[in-house]
């Protein structure tokens, strides 16, 4: 789960992290509010979407114009800038080309930056680990570095039964050309951070930039934070700061029913059960010619009516051409998939060619069923006929 940057600042000053006083404005009129009340010279007008390079991002109305976040000297500029981001599209390298609507701005004092760092925190599924990455090129997209620059980015991977060390913090506060009380406060932060991390069950948190001011002091000048959904339960508080507007509404669908899905820009539906068998029948197709429109696992153990539900929203997808089902049935049974199958194809009215592929338990009662329903559904053998049989068939209709 994702959440905003004003968000995940809230959460990190409870952990003592160094911020910048700032606050969340709906309309030009709160932004403007916001703004006298911190009274600073300068202010920074942030566009609050989930995604990152907002700076240098541009808005659909205005494509040659300021990006998603915009400096004022004046309350009024603040109210300039407010009028010019709320409601309007903007786009990111990470949006894609429709981009992301724009309805919150964060409103925050101005900073004298002397120098601009790189920090995150994730967990290394190699190592089993949460690693600490730091680098001297903050504002910079960390891919970009670890690309062009690889020896810029240091790295301290967390024993998890030791937890964060001070000599680790200082190793990376050298490392990043710190010095006097800088080191000191960056450790402590850094302690701080790890507490959030690990307590809030985070999946990732990246400070870019976390800045040195002229007066030296260190701060966390941005915030994104992502969660592990498998953790939410623990965290109701966290759940609260979901922000639907900002996921995809079949992916929000989907989660009320238990099902993994993911939406892609292909024209083949997908539904899978288990998430490797998922990712082979997503490959396959892409190797007899055509692209996958989602990713979605009905689980070991669906219901007659989590199948129903899969089916619908596979279909609610403008760009899906087709629909392949192949499920391996272990767990999960053949019959149980075959009546869902039927049930969705009969209230949403199919319209576009269906291939399904079963195996494994009570699958000559599935395959009875879906023979018997009376619907145009095709039976494939196995994985690659199956594959081959919805590629071409939505080659044929088009």
């Amino acid at each position: 789960m994702n959440i905003h940057e004003y968000q995940a600042k809230a959460l990190l000053a409870k952990f003592a992290v160094p911020l910048l006083k700032g606050g969340v404005a709906y309309t030009k009129d709160e932004a403007m509010d916001v703004a006298r009340r911190l009274g600073g010279p300068v202010t920074v007008v942030k566009s609050q979407i989930h995604a990152g390079g907002r700076g240098k991002g541009r808005f659909k109305n205005d494509p040659n114009g300021k990006g998603g976040v915009r400096i004022a000297k004046s309350v009024e500029e603040v109210g300039v800038a407010a009028a010019a981001m709320l409601g309007q599209d903007l786009v990111t390298k990470q949006t894609g080309p429709a981009g992301k609507t724009v309805k919150r701005l964060y409103i925050e004092d101005g900073c004298d930056i002397k120098r601009e760092l790189y920090l995150s925190m994730l967990v290394d599924r190699a190592a089993g680990r949460i690693a600490l990455v730091a680098s001297t090129e903050g504002g910079m997209d960390i891919e970009t570095v670890a690309h062009e620059t690889p020896e810029k980015i240091i790295k301290q991977a967390i024993d998890p039964a030791a937890g964060f060390q001070g000599y680790q913090g200082r190793k990376l506060a050298f490392g990043l050309g710190l010095t006097g009380k800088q080191v000191g406060a960056f450790v402590t932060m850094l302690g701080n951070l790890y507490r959030a991390f690990t307590e809030l069950d985070a999946s990732l948190l990246e400070i870019n930039p976390l800045v040195v001011t002229g007066a030296g002091d260190v701060i966390a000048l941005d915030a994104k934070m992502n969660f592990d959904d498998n953790a939410l339960y623990r965290h109701k508080e966290l759940e609260e700061l979901r922000d639907l507007d900002e996921e995809d509404p079949a992916e929000t669908e989907a989660a009320k029913y238990a099902l993994n899905y993911v939406k892609l820009d292909g024209q083949i539906g997908c539904m899978v059960n288990g998430a490797g068998l998922a990712m082979a029948t997503m490959d396959i197709i892409k190797l007899y010619g055509s692209s996958p429109a989602n990713f979605l696992d009905v689980g070991g153990g669906a219901t007659k009516e989590r199948v129903t539900a899969a089916f619908k929203i596979i279909l609610k997808d403008p760009n899906v051409e087709g629909i392949l089902v192949n499920i391996f049935g272990g767990i999960m049974r053949c019959d149980v998939i075959a009546e869902g199958v039927v049930a969705a194809a009969r209230e949403v009215n199919l319209h576009v060619p269906l291939v399904v592929r079963l195996e494994g338990t009570n699958v000559e009662l599935g395959k009875k069923i879906l023979k018997e329903s009376g619907l145009k559904i095709t039976s494939a053998d196995h994985l690659a006929d199956a594959a081959e049989k919805i590629v071409k068939a939505v080659k044929e209709q088009n």
